[in-house]
């Protein structure tokens, strides 16, 4: 068998066999889930953290090699800001395809000028405002962490495929344990990315179709590293930085401070050990 046979079997079996066994967690009858979420999102924090701090910036690091880590740096920078565009527009579409805070506080603030009467009448509309804008924005920021964890999940199994591909171009059985390392490190990951993405308001079927879409993605990256390898090897320190700040991001920015709304003591051990 061929080294392209090789990359692209490892590579489905790391990119999408992982999707269907961590999908055995849409299974579970909805109320276990729902039950779960919280647990889940906790757990996700967690995988998503140790993905880029524990497995993507070390790997940067070793790639780029001595004076490479500045390289590598500015690399999660970028990326940093990258994601942070990326939910701004997705914020943005949000906010101009429905009713959003922004525009729900404009009439609410006009009816709080006039007299008494009125004004009463305009607390009354700006609390019942509020209360649409404070219950939306959450509903808002869900949604986007959705939009950017498959984002930095693509680019993620984008380049597994790269390494993948480097790996069997180097010698089949380094090829295999490979393979099987991605794997074994995805399957975690994407019960995480599973959970992240009905949290964010997809459907069991909405949330399997993209991160089966997301997973394709690295039979995508095994042809590109298998086809322009020499090319692409210079770019991975940087690649791999920027897609550990998409996973640094989200969980960071989205995932964490949902986790502080619930402060109660067991809660809050739950959440540290998951």
């Amino acid at each position: 068998m061929g080294a392209l046979s090789w990359i692209i079997g490892f590579t489905l079996l790391g990119g999408v066999a992982s999707v269907l066994l961590a999908s055995l967690f849409l299974l579970l009858p909805e109320r276990t889930r729902l039950r779960a979420m919280p647990s889940m999102v906790a757990f996700a924090t967690g995988a998503l953290l140790a993905a880029a701090l524990v497995g993507l910036l070390p790997e940067a690091v070793e790639l780029a090699g001595d004076g490479g880590a500045g390289k590598v740096g500015m690399g999660l920078l970028v990326g940093i800001g990258l994601f942070f565009v990326l939910e701004k527009l997705v914020l943005w579409r949000h906010c101009h395809d429905d009713h959003c805070e922004t525009h729900d506080l404009a009439p609410a603030q006009e009816a709080h000028r006039p007299t008494a009467p009125a004004h009463s009448h305009g607390g009354h509309s700006h609390g019942a405002h509020g209360h649409g804008s404070h219950a939306h924005g959450p509903a808002l920021r869900r949604n986007s962490s959705a939009a950017l964890v498959i984002t930095g999940d693509t680019m993620h199994n984008v380049l597994d495929g790269v390494l993948i591909a480097a790996a069997f171009l180097t010698d089949i059985r380094l090829g295999i344990v490979t393979g099987l390392a991605v794997m074994a490190h995805e399957i975690p990951s994407e019960v995480g990315n599973f959970a992240v993405l009905l949290h964010g308001g997809l459907t069991r079927t909405q949330a399997f179709g993209w991160n089966l879409l997301s997973g394709l993605g690295s039979v995508a990256g095994g042809v590109i590293g298998y086809f322009a390898l020499s090319a692409v090897l210079p770019w991975l320190p940087v690649a791999l930085a920027v897609s550990a700040a998409g996973l640094l991001y989200v969980a960071v920015a989205d995932l964490i401070p949902g986790l502080h709304r619930r402060t109660d003591a067991r809660t809050s051990v739950a959440q540290v050990l998951l």
